[in-house]
């Protein structure tokens, strides 16, 4: 996902690089950021923490996509082509998160 941000991202106008470019770079990033440093922690429900905080980081990310789609700087083919695959992760990241909370 993170990739895919990135370079949609390219072509946002400079104007926007201290706006939407640098908020959505990073809510792309906080999303498997918060996965890797949840694996790490040494408690089921620290985990979880942290998987909903990407879950949370997904959904800012889905919320400034709606924006830019809204200020024309990306085309409704790419919105829904990156839109659908952000809400693949969504629903693998709750369903993760599930499973571990069903193991506290």
């Amino acid at each position: 996902m993170a990739k895919d941000i990135y370079a949609l991202l390219e072509n946002y106008p400079k104007a926007e690089k201290f706006g939407l470019v640098s908020q959505m770079s990073r809510s792309a990033v906080s999303i498997p950021s918060n996965i890797a440093e949840g694996c790490a922690k040494d408690s089921q429900k620290d985990f979880s923490r942290f998987l909903q905080i990407a879950l949370g980081s997904s959904f800012e990310l889905e919320t400034q996509l709606e924006i830019s789609k809204q200020l024309n700087f990306i085309s409704e083919t790419d919105f829904l082509e990156i839109l659908n695959k952000l809400n693949i992760l969504q629903r693998k990241i709750q369903a993760l998160k599930t499973y571990v909370n069903k193991n506290l």
